[in-house]
């Protein structure tokens, strides 16, 4: 039996759904949350930016902006956790394929996050954040959206 997983997420929140080839109905699986996704830049870094100086007294000084925000980089690290669950549940073959639905940001992290043998997987994805629907609203969101529900 052929068993399939959609990922819904955004930044702060992601669930997996479960259709079962001769099931009717998704069933959640799993909810994770990321609180740190929906916080700004000033809720999570407490130290001040780094400060350089030009040459002598007479240059100002300067702030050092980071590389990453505090927030952007927890949303690479919630999307790594994801990528890592999706790898260890396809090693235990707990799913046969794969959807992706996020928001265009997030869904960008995910296919970074993603190991090969997983995006092989993938069936086919939206770019849309229904994370926040329930499991009716989401069914009725997916039909005639993705080939598995006609």
């Amino acid at each position: 039996m052929s068993t399939t997983w959609i990922l819904i997420a955004d930044s702060s929140r992601a669930r997996i759904f479960e259709k079962k080839e001769n099931e009717k109905h998704l069933r959640e699986i799993s909810d994770f949350v990321n609180a740190a996704g929906r916080a700004d830049d000033s809720e999570l870094g407490t130290d001040e930016r780094g400060r350089f100086y030009g040459r002598g007294e007479q240059y100002q000084g300067h702030t050092a902006e980071p590389a990453v925000s505090a927030v952007e980089h927890e949303n690479e690290m919630f999307s790594h956790a994801l990528a890592d669950y999706l790898d260890s549940a396809r090693n235990a073959r707990r799913y046969a394929r794969l959807y992706l639905i996020a928001g265009p940001k997030f869904l960008g992290l995910l296919h970074g996050s993603l190991k090969e043998a997983v995006r092989e997987l993938v069936a086919g994805e939206l770019v849309k954040d229904i994370s926040t629907k329930d499991i009716r609203e989401v069914e009725n969101y997916l039909h005639g959206k993705l080939d598995y529900f006609p």
